[in-house]
């Protein structure tokens, strides 16, 4: 038998050990020196807890087997982008944009590899009926190739006229892949839906897979956050909106119906989107690039229409960064007004630094937010971010409809950003999403216009009220703050 005082120290001496080992392995991977020194006093602190928090969420672990398809796959998307897009749609006249938009591109080259593509038409959607109805509708017309990724599939409503047409299409020969986030769609995999896909033809895949052996090798919270459908290569559609009916998701959460927004794309734009989809399903199977091309039927896209569009796929081990550096570019090009609507805003301090930096230089900065979210946590999260905000200028207008859910940053009426990345921590960190730029007025212009019915339908914050709130929300607020990444 061993007696305690050799237990304790046993467990004295394995403490020591494993403080030491962590400890090394966050230095070693040099992260900022506040999250460094907060998870070396963690570690050391509570050192069993800290070390089991630190391996779950510590890191952004995708797992080595996907680390190394996703290296190969950078190989796979060129040659992607040699099949599909032809020469010279990356060919922009960047005289007829602001001088920005051109130090954009190449940030967005040098970061993520993603170049501008010059020829696109685009039309802005913003009710979801209407959504759901022209995604049915380009199904329905398909010929070749049906290409589908979303977070959430939510059975009911609206939504029953895509599931219906992806079966149609599956069942007169069109190749049709779908994934679905394992997580965010987990009602849906666990309904009768994804069989009746699959006994009609369609491929299905849930995306990232979450479950306690995974933890040991790769993180669980790592989320496919993108919703793309393209048609035959040539219809994409994108944006904040899942597969759902508003009017049959999350009614019991007390937030109202979550409000959306697409994108539908025809033209150049459309095959970085097809290759992002690709991409993912690549990752979550084991086909190859020759074999999709093959059954998808992919072929060099024309330029239809003259904007400009840069595809920013992001996540983790894909692009580091990238994404927040576009982002804090985005905002930091903003003279005269900045517009931003998000869900959920938990930002990291550089793009607090940047907000607040644009309001002090005089931009007119105007932050959309939902008055309720369907999460407590990150909404006194968010609020913690008001103060400072407020006081420097930004005008923040609670919206009150519904669950704002569209996520866009609009420069000077110039330049925008249009996708599924929230500004949280999160979507910048941890989430797979795909982001568009828009480069030029015709573009930016109806994301600016539907920001605009956004701001009209909320109620700006008061600031004199705003100081007035309770110690006990202060409080809650700044201490939700701190587990902001994870939220």
């Amino acid at each position: 038998m061993f007696q305690p005082a050799t237990l304790s120290i046993a467990a004295s001496i394995l403490h020591l050990t494993v403080a030491i080992a962590i400890s090394f392995r966050v230095i070693m991977r040099k992260p900022p020196v506040g999250v460094a020194l907060a998870w070396l006093f963690l570690v050391a602190a509570v050192p069993l807890a800290g070390v089991g928090f630190y391996l779950l969420v510590g890191e952004r672990r995708v797992g080595q087997r996907r680390a190394r398809k996703i290296a190969r796959l950078r190989i796979d998307y060129e040659r992607l982008a040699e099949l599909a897009i032809t020469e010279g749609l990356t060919d922009v006249d960047w005289t007829t944009h602001r001088r920005e938009s051109a130090a954009m591109n190449r940030l967005g080259l040098s970061q993520v590899g993603v170049p501008t593509v010059s020829g696109s038409r685009v039309e802005l959607l913003k009710d979801a009926d209407s959504i759901l109805r022209g995604i049915a509708a380009d199904i329905d017309q398909a010929r070749n190739s049906v290409l589908m990724e979303f977070y959430i599939w939510n059975q009911g409503g609206a939504a029953e006229l895509v599931f219906e047409a992806l079966k149609r299409a599956a069942q007169r020969g069109v190749s049709c892949r779908l994934l679905v986030d394992s997580v965010g769609g987990r009602p849906w995999w666990k309904g009768p839906q994804p069989a009746e896909l699959r006994e009609a033809g369609v491929l299905c895949r849930p995306a990232l897979k979450a479950g306690l052996w995974r933890t040991i090798f790769a993180r669980n919270d790592l989320r496919l956050h993108r919703k793309i459908v393209v048609v035959d290569g040539e219809v994409a559609w994108t944006g904040s909106m899942n597969l759902v009916d508003p009017k049959f998701f999350k009614q019991d959460a007390d937030v109202g119906q979550w409000v959306d927004a697409m994108l539908r794309l025809q033209g150049a734009a459309v095959s970085p989107l097809a290759m992002t989809m690709i991409g993912d399903w690549m990752l979550e199977t084991d086909e190859s690039v020759d074999e999709i091309i093959r059954c998808a039927e992919l072929r060099m896209v024309e330029r239809e229409g003259t904007g400009d569009i840069q595809v920013i796929p992001s996540g983790p081990s894909e692009t580091d960064d990238g994404l927040l550096q576009m982002l804090l570019a985005l905002i930091n090009s903003a003279h005269d007004e900045l517009v931003l609507t998000t869900p959920y805003f938990v930002p990291d301090d550089s793009m607090v630094r940047a907000i607040r930096g644009a309001a002090g230089r005089g931009v007119k900065v105007h932050l959309v937010v939902p008055n309720r979210v369907d999460s407590m946590l990150t909404h006194f999260a968010s609020r913690s971010y008001y103060d400072e905000l407020l006081e420097v200028g930004v005008q923040i207008y609670l919206y009150d409809q519904g669950l704002l859910h569209t996520k866009s940053v609009t420069a000077d009426g110039d330049m925008a950003m249009f996708g599924t990345v929230n500004l949280d921590m999160r979507s910048l960190w941890l989430n797979y999403e795909v982001s568009l730029f828009l480069y030029g007025q015709d573009l930016t212009g109806p994301v600016r216009d539907l920001q605009g019915t956004y701001i009209e339908a909320s109620k700006r914050l008061d600031p004199a009220e705003w100081t007035n709130r309770s110690l006990r929300e202060r409080f809650l607020e700044n201490v939700l703050r701190l587990i902001g990444p994870v939220l």
